[in-house]
């Protein structure tokens, strides 16, 4: 191997005061680890010496500690895009200090291609591989670091002996051309293959190659709950009846699926359900679930944008290589997460909600309508163009201090247009066909709490005759008391 190996800290000395630095991964998959705390250690070190040093972040969706962590604790993130679950980047957004930008997670690499975020300066790229001529093996995940490549002035590499080089053939690196000379993305079933198996660089571009050995900083998931196991129940017996009156084909629909306790439940129950054939994924996560149904023979393919997996199933993913290489897709979120592949192959899309509103508007983002929690994620892009819609959320939060179900939704990143299914543990609300107050009624009477369902009639009924019978003074009552009292269960209109 022809590139200079250096350490984490030698690499930190490449990054200038106001970079923009593109980094690997799409969760903590896939993302560097040595070299982001090298350049936070160096952002501390200018601090204390009177010196400013912040740079602008982009990834693919959130990272583990090393990233998000790291560098928000050492005050060095000038801005951040598009998605994070760090709680320190959190409070530091929260607070005001970290400007951040949420978008949806397949508008990241365009805004990057059209110089919409500035200059990108430098990538950092975790690989398991790389060649002389500069092809780049990526690891657990791909995110947007393949335009980040593409865009940047230099490159340094984590060489990370931690991911199998046996990992060439699973990425399917496609990046489309800018308009107006775009083609379609000639994808027509999940397992279809249209790009390289690398990154391809120009050599003369890296810097310099760390050399690691650590693992992916991903959480093992909780055992699903009653709560979330009988959400995943609704929801698979949900679609085996559509499937049973026809309105699903009889071989089924790629399913995408959100990230999180949820998501794994609805696919546990969606493949014990006898009912439901097997079926294939086109998503952005891949997560535990998914491993052990391909095991099973119940997932016959799964494409997405990263290996989010427990330790433990990842090492039984690189075990048997052989086994997952016909089986798994791992794509650039631009290309997971495309609008255009979503309408084509009639996708089911399933993601999870903070918050609903009676009339079918979901904020997927803010508490209370101010405090952002992880961001909008790739839920928006499969949306508004998914075969069927679905979002599951739990009908109360906080001990039953808290509402899922409200009069209107304190943020709002779906529209009423685009939601068509809601499930709770009460059950499924179909609003397929059904005007506003035809919506309320149903969600209402087949998905709040019961604690909580007098309180939202009590409001419809306020609202009149209105086509949209919302009462604007009262509309934010239940979000109001809740700050006030620390309990929606004392609200009055």
């Amino acid at each position: 191997m022809n590139y200079r190996i250096i350490s984490a800290e030698e690499a930190a000395q490449f990054v200038n005061n106001g970079d923009v630095v593109s980094f690997s991964g799409f969760t903590p998959a896939g993302t560097p680890k040595a070299i982001p705390v090298a350049i936070a250690n160096r952002a501390a070190a200018e601090h204390k010496a009177g010196r400013e040093f912040k740079i602008g972040v982009i990834t693919g969706a959130s990272t583990g500690p090393s990233v998000d962590g790291a560098l928000a604790k050492a005050n060095a993130i000038l801005w951040r895009t598009p998605y994070q679950s760090n709680p320190d980047l959190r409070a530091g957004m929260n607070n005001g200090e970290i400007p951040f930008i949420d978008q949806h997670l397949s508008h990241t690499p365009q805004f990057m291609k059209y110089g919409f975020l500035g200059k990108i300066n430098i990538a950092i790229v975790e690989a398991c591989d790389i060649s002389d001529n500069g092809e780049i093996i990526l690891t657990s995940a791909c995110g947007t670091i393949a335009t980040g490549c593409q865009l940047a002035d230099k490159i340094l590499i984590e060489l990370n002996k931690r991911h199998p080089k046996t990992l060439r053939g699973i990425h399917d690196i496609y990046i489309p051309e800018q308009p107006p000379y775009r083609r379609e993305i000639p994808i027509y079933t999940p397992s279809d293959k249209i790009g390289k198996e690398y990154i391809k660089v120009d050599p003369n571009k890296i810097l310099g190659i760390v050399e690691t050995d650590l693992s992916d900083e991903v959480k093992p998931f909780t055992a699903p709950d009653e709560t979330t196991q009988t959400i995943g129940n609704n929801v698979a017996e949900f679609l085996n009846n559509e499937l049973k009156i026809g309105r699903i084909p009889k071989e089924f629909l790629p399913i995408q699926s959100g990230v999180g306790n949820i998501a794994n439940a609805v696919l546990g129950a969606l493949g014990e359900n006898p009912d439901v054939p097997a079926f294939s994924m086109y998503t952005e996560v891949i997560q535990d679930a998914v491993i052990g149904l391909m095991k099973e023979g119940r997932i016959k393919f799964a494409s997405g944008c990263s290996l989010t997996v427990s330790p433990e199933c990842l090492s039984s993913v690189y075990d048997d290589m052989e086994f997952f290489h016909p089986r798994l897709a791992l794509r650039p979120q631009e290309i997971s997460n495309n609008p255009e592949i979503a309408r084509r192959l009639g996708i089911i899309a399933i993601n999870t909600a903070i918050e609903v509103d009676i009339f079918g508007h979901v904020n997927s983002t803010h508490i209370l309508g101010r405090k952002m929690m992880n961001g909008i994620g790739g839920s928006g892009d499969f949306t508004r163009n998914a075969y069927i819609t679905i979002y599951t959320c739990p009908s109360e939060a906080k001990g039953g201090k808290i509402s899922a179900i409200v009069p209107m939704c304190s943020h709002i990143d779906h529209t009423e247009h685009d939601s068509m299914i809601f499930v709770t543990e009460q059950g499924v609300a179909d609003l397929r066909g059904k005007d506003p107050k035809q919506r309320a009624i149903e969600i209402i009477e087949k998905c709040a709490h019961p604690d909580y369902k007098q309180l939202l009639w009590d409001y419809l009924k306020m609202g009149g005759k209105a086509h949209t019978p919302h009462t604007l003074a009262k509309a934010f009552n239940m979000h109001v008391e809740f700050e006030k009292s620390g309990d929606m269960r004392n609200t009055t209109f």
